[in-house]
């Protein structure tokens, strides 16, 4: 199965949510006029994409249906498709690693599924020629460590990780010495989960980035968030939480399969201005994929 049918057998019931109330509005107007587009409005609302990224995508497109007197039903869904994917494609998606060794900060809250998402990530790259170290820099939970070198073995990537409890930071120093003595491509850092209204966690956090810019200043940095799709709009307060205290680069979008909450990432790419760089659909180490804003939006209408 290519990537594209995955996402749109993951994405089915956003796609159902979407599809089943936007032919409700044409089945129920004999025209598009404003009380049409006030009805569609309603829907993106409805369906988690948040009301200022709702309004947006309905006022461009109330100007290109007029200007382009556009009404036929197929048409008129194309429309807006293409206006959510000029929202997605608002910003450089693809990964910056041109240095070597280049480094990728992961962070999020608990449970989203970050370090699945690094296991998935690093397979990627090493499929890509690119030899990769992890640094296990949650050292709050021994089993995150553990659960960290299983998806580094499966990957092919080595992993760098210290006693329970160990500062988080030192990790992260040792695990750049380790990198450089094995001339990798690419350092992707683990961090513990946290809430993102916790302070001290969050002052942790920077302190782990400090360390990063101080020992490998000259090396790119991606500093991917990852967000889980089925938390709808608490994820954009969460983006807006996490920029506060790193300089996010990319979102990564998990646990979309099951959730009719897929249009969520239409609004925390335009409140935030920060692109999705990776989506996750499925729990097999190859179902991460770079996120392609046209499949998506043809995934869910």
């Amino acid at each position: 199965m290519g990537f594209f049918e995955k996402l749109k057998n993951g994405m089915n019931k956003t796609k159902t949510s979407f599809d089943e109330k936007i032919n409700n509005v044409f089945s129920s107007f004999r025209k598009v006029d404003e009380d049409f587009l006030d009805e569609l409005e309603e829907i993106l609302i409805m369906s988690d994409i948040g009301m200022d990224t709702s309004v947006k995508i309905i006022n461009n497109l109330r100007n290109r249906l007029k200007k382009e007197k556009i009404q036929d039903e197929s048409d008129v869904k194309q429309a807006l498709r293409e206006e959510m994917q000029k929202i997605l494609d608002i910003t450089d998606n693809s990964l910056h690693l041109n240095t070597k060794p280049s480094v990728i900060l992961v962070v999020g809250v608990n449970g989203v599924g970050k370090t699945t998402s690094i296991g998935k990530i690093a397979n990627r790259l090493v499929k890509d020629g690119k030899k990769v170290v992890i640094a296990a820099a949650d050292t709050f939970r021994a089993a995150a460590v553990e659960q960290l070198e299983i998806w580094a073995n499966r990957s092919g990537a080595d992993i760098v990780k210290r006693a329970e409890g160990v500062d988080p930071a030192s990790v992260v120093y040792d695990a750049m010495k380790v990198t450089r003595e094995k001339n990798a491509d690419v350092l992707i850092v683990d961090t513990a989960g946290r809430l993102h209204n916790k302070k001290y966690l969050m002052d942790e956090l920077s302190k782990i980035q400090k360390v990063i810019n101080k020992e490998m200043e000259e090396a790119d940095k991606e500093v991917l968030l990852v967000i889980d799709g089925t938390t709808g709009q608490n994820a954009i307060s969460q983006v807006k939480a996490f920029k506060e205290e790193t300089d996010i680069t990319g979102l990564v979008l998990t646990k979309l399969d099951g959730t009719a909450k897929g249009g969520v990432v239409i609004g925390i790419v335009e409140e935030n201005q920060i692109p999705v760089k990776f989506i996750g659909i499925g729990e097999q180490i190859d179902d991460m994929e770079i996120f392609n804003s046209e499949d998506f939006v043809k995934a869910i209408i």
